[in-house]
């Protein structure tokens, strides 16, 4: 079980891909792909779980639930504003989770937010924070209070606040870089302060929280550590509101790097899984992975230069300065075909961290052989896309893509006829549009009487040669909600029908959000 740490040298790592994560959008996931994430965290060994905001909605509430009842190790946590109304549904969202459920309790604290968004002096903004970390205790004996914006807060009254809510029973205590504002040095400073003004602080754990709106989180979180701090919240892949939060992947592997920086400093983040969970959450969200992300992108091992070429040749180390074993990243670029079987693709699947249940096993195994005709090799990032067409896919499955036939050339207006099929119900239409692409969305708009249209388009081939399958990931504005939506097939027309109609899927299947205010730390 993950407990509060009493190794000076550990740091904990606290992961919100669930929470705010979720909050980049199109980034929304359903149950399902909630817990399936989860239990990817939970295996990689992230200490605490943030699996949402329990009374945004009762989705949240649920998939809060669900990760509660799911993971086995690590601890999970629900957010909740100063109100008890939202401590009470935080408390019974985590309480299947046990000794391991967190209530994360925030209120914002700078002048800006004092003055403009909650019109209160300083003396109430304490007392409030006192006041609902108590009654948070009283439900969770596990206790964080976030004071938002507190790299904006004048450093006195923070430590005012980090004091009264030590006080009132906060075991963990996170000083957010609510706007990416901070700089590194700065933000190291403001934690040494802290370390030295705060009278209780050795009673608590001080965590950090960096977004990366000047691109400085992973820098801003690892300056924290050097300073104290001894949890930092993040995200796999980065992913988050605006520019996004620390990756998780980058700050483990810096720290693991960097000995000499961070003597001592330990995770208990097992490295050899990060590719795979990056992997997924980039699968399951929609959101791409830019080629040359650090530790996980696709170039991260990849090595052009005559030069570089030659030195890694000689010593991986003249231009590596980590394995790719040591994240994950799969050794053998074995190719699997149509002669291979069950027994193989699983083996493949298993090296890659994902997991098929027995009873999705047939229908994988029957679209993997229809690619596997199409294609004479089918590599790894294809059986990824597999799973998450074949097996993910079908948890959002409302209408399905029955038919299509697109017509466009030089002259000639672009035309799409489209059949989908929703139960027993089968409906054709027909449209035109600036090139088959637009000619498609406007078919599937007809057919599900949604004004639909398509804010962000990225193609990429999932593996090389030209009969790589093309992955189309879209961000569209459906029924007045940002979703994602992803496609895959051989036929890059296809593959975007697939994705524009994921997205139609996934906007009639959100439950409407109540008008709670969200969190924006």
């Amino acid at each position: 079980m993950s407990t509060v740490s009493t190794d000076p040298n550990r740091v904990l790592v606290f992961d919100t891909t669930l929470r705010d994560g979720e909050q980049s959008p199109g980034a929304s996931m359903n149950l399902a792909e909630k817990v399936e994430v989860a239990r990817t965290l939970d295996a990689l060994g992230v200490d605490v779980i943030e699996a949402g905001f329990a009374i945004a909605s009762p989705d949240d509430f649920n998939a809060i639930q669900a990760v509660a009842k799911e993971v086995q190790r690590s601890r999970v946590c629900s957010l909740a504003r100063s109100l008890k109304g939202d401590i009470d549904r935080a408390a019974a969202a985590v309480q299947p989770a046990g000794a391991r459920g967190r209530v994360h309790v925030f209120l914002a604290t700078s002048a800006i937010h004092r003055t403009f968004k909650l019109n209160k002096a300083k003396d109430e903004i304490v007392k409030q924070a006192r006041e609902a970390v108590a009654y948070a205790a009283g439900l969770c004996a596990d206790v964080e209070f976030s004071p938002e914006d507190a790299s904006r807060t004048e450093p006195e009254f923070l430590a005012e606040v980090v004091q009264a809510v030590i006080e009132a029973g906060a075991r963990t205590v996170n000083i957010p870089d609510t706007v990416g504002y901070a700089y590194p040095s700065d933000y190291a400073d403001l934690i040494t302060y802290l370390k030295a003004h705060v009278a209780n602080i050795d009673r608590a754990v001080i965590s950090v929280h960096c977004h990366n709106d000047l691109g400085l989180a992973v820098a801003n979180s690892l300056a924290a550590v050097r300073a104290g701090a001894r949890q930092i919240e993040c995200t796999i892949n980065g992913i988050g509101e605006r520019a996004g939060n620390a990756a998780l992947e980058e700050v483990v592997m810096a720290m693991r790097v960097r000995k000499d920086q961070f003597a001592g400093i330990t995770t208990g983040i097992e490295s050899q899984r990060l590719y795979a969970a990056s992997r997924l959450v980039q699968s399951i969200t929609g959101l791409p992975l830019q080629r040359n992300k650090a530790i996980v992108g696709d170039n991260a091992f990849a090595h052009e230069s005559g030069i570089h070429q030659h030195g890694v040749l000689k010593n991986p180390e003249c231009y590596e300065i980590m394995t790719p074993a040591s994240v994950g990243v799969p050794a053998t670029t074995m190719v699997l075909g149509k002669h291979s079987g069950k027994a193989a693709v699983e083996k493949r699947l298993g090296s890659l961290g994902v997991t098929v249940q027995e009873a999705d096993m047939a229908r994988l195994m029957e679209a993997f052989k229809t690619l596997a005709d199409k294609k004479k090799e089918v590599y790894d990032g294809d059986l990824i896309a597999l799973v998450e067409e074949v097996v993910r896919g079908t948890t959002l499955s409302m209408w399905t893509l029955d038919y299509l036939h697109t017509s466009a050339g030089t002259g000639a207006v672009a035309t799409a006829t489209v059949r989908l099929r929703k139960g027993d119900t089968v409906v054709t239409d027909a449209a035109t549009g600036d090139g088959p692409v637009d000619a498609v969305v406007q078919s599937l708009n007809r057919i599900c009487q949604v004004d639909g249209t398509i804010e962000d388009y990225r193609l990429r081939a999932v593996t090389r040669g030209g009969d790589a399958q093309g992955e189309v990931s879209i961000r569209a504005r459906i029924a007045d909600r940002t979703v994602g939506g992803k496609g895959l097939s051989t036929d890059i027309v296809q593959a975007s029908a697939q994705a524009y109609l994921d997205a139609i899927n996934r906007a009639q299947a959100m439950v409407a959000k109540l008008n709670y205010q969200t969190a924006p730390q």
